[in-house]
């Protein structure tokens, strides 16, 4: 079987993001919407690498700020995530505790190192396989999704926990630091190109010769 693929962008052609019609790149924009068009996305790694050191240093102070302050009857007991992470798990609320300990923690870490991951193998600082590319791209795409639950018991607790005097939440810079992490993964995974993984690996593939029939096929 050949591993030669058509590319688009061999023909000069490119997809405009927003009405999805093909057109050639050396129009400069789309003739059906008139946005601007390219064959990538102009500065994509840098872009994505950018918005990934941002993420990386705001997760630390995610981590141990406070997320939320309860004040009850005049004592104030801020709380990170983990620690809110190691009070569940003692009172024996073990679900609540994976999940947060998955969604908040977790799942952020591990969506650094893979946009790391992608922009190295798309610099060609990796060299992987075309299926395990595909995997760990989409495990990128959807982890970000998971990521926002603390975000949301927070909001739900500001909102219903307040009883004038006697108990009030209100949420800390710890959650101000942990959603922007998600939301600048978020944007870099979104800013990466996902087509510069495969201009990596069609180079390689299409070096490979064409298999010859068999003469006795013949």
């Amino acid at each position: 079987m050949s591993g030669r693929f058509p590319r688009a962008v061999d023909d000069d052609l490119a997809t405009c993001h927003l009405c999805g019609k093909v057109a050639p790149a050396a129009r400069g924009e789309c003739p059906r919407c008139g946005v601007a068009i390219h064959t990538r996305k102009p500065r994509s790694i840098e872009r994505t690498i950018a918005l990934m050191v941002a993420a990386s240093a705001l997760y630390m102070p995610a981590m141990t700020l406070p997320v939320m302050t309860l004040r009850e009857l005049g004592d104030v007991a801020p709380t990170t995530i983990p620690e809110g992470m190691q009070a569940f798990w003692k009172s024996g609320d073990y679900p609540i505790a994976v999940v947060i300990f998955t969604a908040s923690i977790l799942i952020p870490f591990l969506k650094i190192a893979s946009l790391a991951w992608v922009c190295a193998a798309a610099t060609g600082r990796v060299d992987p396989s075309p299926r395990m590319l595909a995997k760990v791209y989409w495990i990128t795409e959807s982890l970000g999704r998971w990521s926002m639950i603390d975000i949301f018991v927070v909001g739900i607790l500001v909102a219903l926990v307040q009883l004038g005097a006697y108990m009030s939440v209100t949420p800390g810079p710890g959650a101000l630091a942990f959603g922007s992490v998600v939301i600048l993964t978020m944007f870099a995974a979104t800013s990466f190109d996902p087509r510069l993984l495969w201009d990596r690996i069609d180079p390689h593939m299409n070096s490979e010769p064409t298999p010859q029939p068999d003469a006795r096929e013949s």
